[in-house]
């Protein structure tokens, strides 16, 4: 695994890497989950979004990390 660095657009788009695309089978196109954590965003294929955020953090805690975050944009997420 590696970290990389990405320029967003003025209109918030965001290019996935080839690599990722081919292995994810979106040669073609198609949807990704992505979910806002808060502190970040994470993306993962399309459905197996909400099944990595209730492994790794129960809707609960996650409610109640996001409530904590004096970011205002959150507060209606």
């Amino acid at each position: 695994m590696r970290t990389e660095t990405f320029r967003v657009s003025t209109s918030g788009q965001m290019s996935l890497p080839a690599v990722v695309r081919h292995r994810w089978n979106l040669d073609e196109g198609g949807q990704v989950d992505v979910i806002d954590l808060g502190f970040g965003v994470l993306t993962v294929p399309s459905g197996a979004g909400q099944h990595l955020l209730d492994r790794i953090l129960p809707a609960e805690q996650h409610y109640a990390a996001v409530a904590a975050d004096d970011d205002p944009d959150l507060a209606t997420s």
